[in-house]
C-alpha cells in the first residue's frame, strides 16, 4: 500500500482534529473501562515498549485495538502467541519456537513497523504511527471520512468503514473506540501528556467560573463554565472536557494555568 508522508500540513491536521476531539454521549462509561484496563498491564507495555523507545500508551493503544487488550494474543494482529501469525503480517515472530511470550512478540510487532527507530512522539506523531498501524486506506480512498481507528466514538466520526479487506460500506459504522478518542479522554484526566505539551505557566484569566459539581439550572452560567472550558483547552497540556460543569477536572486545569483553585472549589486555601 501507498504510504503518507508525515508533512507540515498533516501534523496541523493531526494537532486540530485532537484538540477539537470530543467523546459522544453515552461511550463515557465505556472508555473508562478500557482507560482502566490498559493501566492495569501498564508495566508491560513498558516492558515490551520502553527497551525500543516506544511510550507504554503506544502499546497499549495498539493493544487494544488489535487485541481487545488480550495478552493470550499477537500484538500484530491479534493472532494466537501458541503459533506464528496467521493473517497480515503473517509467519511472526520469524525466529524463536511457538508458544511466544506476549513481550517478545510485541517487541517484534513494534520493530516490524520500524518504531523502534521513531523519536517524534509528539501528539501529531503517535497519531500519525497509529493511523500507520492501521494502513491509509481511509486517507487514500475515502478522504471525506477519518480513520475510525482513530476517531471512532469521537465527534469526528460518523459512518463509514471497511467491512473486510478492500470491501467498503458507506452506513457501515465502527463498534470499536478509536485510539484517538482514548487518548484524548486520558489527556482530559492528565493520566498521560505528550512530549510537545509542556506545562501552561502562570498566567491571568480572562474568565472564572465558581466551582460546582453540577450543571447550574443558569443557562448564562453554563455558557460562562463551557466557555472558561474552551478557554483552558487552548493551553498546551491542558484537554478538558466541555460540558459546563466547573468541576474537579476544570478546577485542576484552571489551577494549572493561573495558580490558583476556581473559587469555591474546598482545595482552595
Amino acid at each position: 500500500m501507498a504510504q503518507v508522508s508525515f508533512t507540515k500540513a498533516l501534523k496541523l491536521e493531526y494537532s486540530a482534529l485532537f484538540e477539537s476531539c470530543s467523546i459522544r454521549s453515552g461511550r463515557e462509561s465505556l472508555i473508562e473501562r478500557i482507560i482502566s484496563k490498559m493501566e492495569s498491564g501498564k508495566n508491560r507495555y513498558e516492558s515490551a515498549g520502553g527497551p525500543l523507545g516506544v511510550p507504554w500508551v503506544f502499546v497499549a493503544s495498539i493493544h487494544q485495538m488489535e487485541s481487545s487488550l488480550n495478552f493470550t494474543t499477537h500484538l500484530h494482529n491479534g493472532d494466537p502467541l501458541t503459533a506464528r501469525t496467521v493473517h497480515v503480517p503473517s509467519g511472526r515472530p520469524r525466529s524463536g519456537t511457538p508458544p511466544f511470550s506476549w513481550e517478545e512478540s510485541a517487541q517484534d510487532a513494534l520493530t516490524l513497523q520500524g518504531l523502534s527507530d521513531w523519536e517524534d512522539w509528539t501528539v501529531p506523531g503517535t497519531l500519525y504511527q497509529l493511523e500507520r498501524y492501521n494502513g491509509w486506506g481511509y486517507r487514500l480512498h475515502h478522504p471525506s471520512v477519518l480513520s475510525p481507528y482513530l476517531w471512532s466514538f469521537s465527534n469526528h466520526y460518523k459512518s463509514g468503514k471497511y467491512t473486510a479487506d478492500g470491501t467498503w460500506s458507506d452506513t457501515a459504522t465502527s463498534k470499536q473506540c478509536g485510539a484517538a478518542a482514548i487518548l484524548r479522554r486520558m489527556a482530559e484526566t492528565d493520566l498521560i501528556e505528550f512530549v510537545d505539551q509542556p506545562a501552561p505557566k502562570p498566567d491571568s484569566a480572562p474568565l472564572v467560573s465558581v466551582y460546582s459539581k453540577r450543571k447550574s439550572a443558569n443557562p448564562i452560567l453554563v455558557t460562562c463554565a463551557m466557555n472558561l472550558q474552551r478557554w483552558l483547552n487552548t493551553f498546551p497540556s491542558i484537554f478538558v472536557k466541555v460540558d459546563g460543569i466547573p468541576g474537579k477536572r476544570t478546577s485542576d486545569a484552571y489551577r494549572k494555568v493561573v495558580g490558583l483553585y476556581l473559587p469555591g472549589d474546598p482545595r482552595q486555601l
